[in-house]
């Protein structure tokens, strides 16, 4: 293989096993001002997008040990990677695309599982990541409160009881 091309899918394949997902979006028909717009909104988000040939990348997946994304590599693609949160990345992709009606979602990988569009498209409608930990604490916190609440009403009911007394008695 060229020299060139090997350096080629050795960078890529480093973007591949930092990142914790990969998105694939069809760009076709977008002009170079819309495409700096996505990775302009891309980047506040942690994510990058790429673009390279389709061949590249399937070897990149393949000695990434990714699975095989069949004949869904075709026309032009490019390669959403990032270092964090995928749902951000997917918004932005999906709110690009509701604006633009480009890019197209085509597939994901998310930890080592090939997604489809509608899947990415799902994972764009999840709230925040602060929001998700939020809902996860409240519910993890949800029991030990009602205990709290529950163990403390016995001793807060003969308060009242107490001072409804002392008042009468007034």
């Amino acid at each position: 293989m060229n020299p060139v091309k090997e350096i080629i899918i050795k960078g890529l394949l480093d973007r591949i096993n930092t990142s914790p997902f990969v998105l694939v979006v069809e760009y076709t028909g977008m002009t170079v001002p819309q495409f700096s717009e996505l990775r302009a909104r891309l980047a506040d988000s942690g994510a990058e997008c790429h673009v390279t040939k389709n061949s590249y990348m399937k070897k990149a997946f393949a000695e990434a040990g990714l699975p095989d994304t069949g004949d869904q590599l075709v026309g032009q693609t490019a390669f959403v990677t990032g270092e964090s949160d995928v749902a951000a990345a997917a918004k932005v992709l999906k709110n690009f695309e509701s604006e633009f009606k480009k890019p197209s979602i085509k597939l994901g990988v998310l930890d080592g599982d090939l997604l489809d569009g509608s899947q990415v498209k799902a994972i764009a409608e999840l709230p925040a990541r602060e929001v998700l930990l939020a809902q996860l604490l409240s519910t993890i916190n949800a029991p030990a409160s009602k205990l709290v609440r529950t163990l403390n009403e016995p001793a807060a009911s003969l308060a009242r009881v107490i001072q409804a007394k002392y008042k009468n008695e007034q």
